[in-house]
C-alpha cells in the first residue's frame, strides 16, 4: 500500500551524518513525480491510499478528515465550526495504540470498519447516531485513559480537521524521508508522516524552495505552497506496530537545524491529479 513498502534505505546504517541545514538554491530539481495519493477519512485513524484525486480550488482533497473523534472536550460546534488543535481529538501524538488499528470508510454508505490484525472488531454508520454511538463504545473502550470524557465522533459541513486552521494538501517528499533515513541509520515508513501527496524526483529538502510557489500539474497551475509542516512526536509512532520506537523531531533537529518535514500546498484551481502525474515549480 505504501511507498515505503518498496522503498528501501539507500545508506549504510552505520554511516555518521553531517549537520545540514537546507538552503535554497537554483539548481535544485524542481519535477517531481507524484508516487502517492492519500486521505484520511476520521482523523488520527489509517489511511485511503487513492489512485486519482479530483481538486476543487480553496478546498483540500475529498473526505480528508472529513471525521474526528472528540476526546471528551465537548468543544467542537458543528453548526459554527472553528479550528481547533489537534489535542482535543483522540490523535496519534498522544494515543499511539491508534496505529494499531486499520479503518476503512465507505463514502456511498457511510460505514466505517476497523480492524485490529486483519479481523474486524467494530463497524458502525457514521450518518447514524446509532452506528456513531457503538464506535464511540469501541473507541471509549480501547482507549480509555485517552479522553476526558466520552469518545465523541464530529463533523461539520464542508469542514476539514486538518493540523493547520488553512484547508491544505500535506506534500511529502520521499527524497526527504530517505535523508532522515541516512541520519537515523534505520527505515522509516512516509506513513508517518501522514502526507496527502508523495512525491519524488527532487533532491532531498528541495521542496522547501518551493514555499511562495505554485505548483503546476498537467500543465495547469494546480497548488500553491505556503508554509513547511512541523513535526510533532507523532511521527514517532511506528505505523505498522503502533510503538515509539523513533524521535524524529529530535533526529531533525540535531541533523538539520530544524523540525520539518514535508510542504502545505493550498488548492488555487479545479482539477485532477493521479499518480504518475508530473509536478513542476511555476517560475
Amino acid at each position: 500500500m505504501w511507498a515505503s513498502d518498496t522503498v528501501q534505505s539507500l545508506f549504510p546504517s552505520d554511516m555518521v551524518a553531517p549537520h545540514y541545514i537546507h538552503k535554497p538554491g537554483k539548481d535544485k530539481m524542481n519535477t517531481a513525480e507524484i508516487t502517492g495519493i492519500f486521505r484520511y477519512p476520521v482523523k488520527g485513524l489509517s489511511s485511503d491510499p487513492l489512485d486519482s484525486a479530483n481538486l476543487i480550488s480553496g478546498e483540500c482533497i475529498a473526505g480528508d478528515r472529513g471525521w474526528a473523534i472528540e476526546a471528551g472536550t465537548r468543544k467542537f460546534d458543528a453548526v459554527n465550526p472553528r479550528y481547533f488543535p489537534k489535542v482535543n481529538f483522540l490523535m496519534l501524538m498522544r494515543d499511539e495504540r491508534l496505529a494499531a488499528l486499520e479503518s476503512r470508510f465507505d463514502d456511498t454508505s457511510g460505514i466505517l470498519t476497523i480492524l485490529r490484525n486483519g479481523k474486524q472488531v467494530c463497524s458502525g454508520n457514521l450518518n447514524d447516531k446509532i452506528g456513531r454511538h457503538l464506535l464511540e463504545q469501541f473507541f471509549a473502550a480501547y482507549l480509555p485513559d485517552a479522553s476526558r470524557g466520552a469518545p465523541k465522533f464530529v463533523r461539520a459541513q464542508n469542514w476539514s480537521f486538518s493540523d493547520v486552521p488553512e484547508k491544505a494538501v500535506s506534500i511529502i517528499n520521499l527524497a526527504s524521508v530517505r535523508d532522515i533515513e541516512r541520519v537515523t541509520g534505520a527505515k522509516v515508513d512516509p506513513a508517518r508522516f501522514r502526507g496527502n501527496v508523495l512525491v519524488d524526483g527532487i533532491e532531498p529538502w528541495a521542496e522547501f524552495d518551493w514555499i511562495g510557489k505554485s505548483l503546476s500539474i498537467g500543465g495547469e497551475p494546480l497548488l500553491e505552497v505556503f508554509e513547511r509542516t512541523r513535526r510533532c512526536a507523532a511521527t514517532n509512532v511506528n505505523p505498522q506496530s503502533a510503538e515509539r520506537d523513533m524521535t524524529i523531531p529530535r533526529s531533525l533537529s540535531a541533523a538539520f537545524g530544524h523540525q520539518d518535514c514535508g510542504i502545505y500546498a493550498k488548492i488555487i484551481a479545479d482539477g485532477k491529479i493521479s499518480t504518475g502525474d508530473k509536478i513542476s515549480v511555476v517560475a
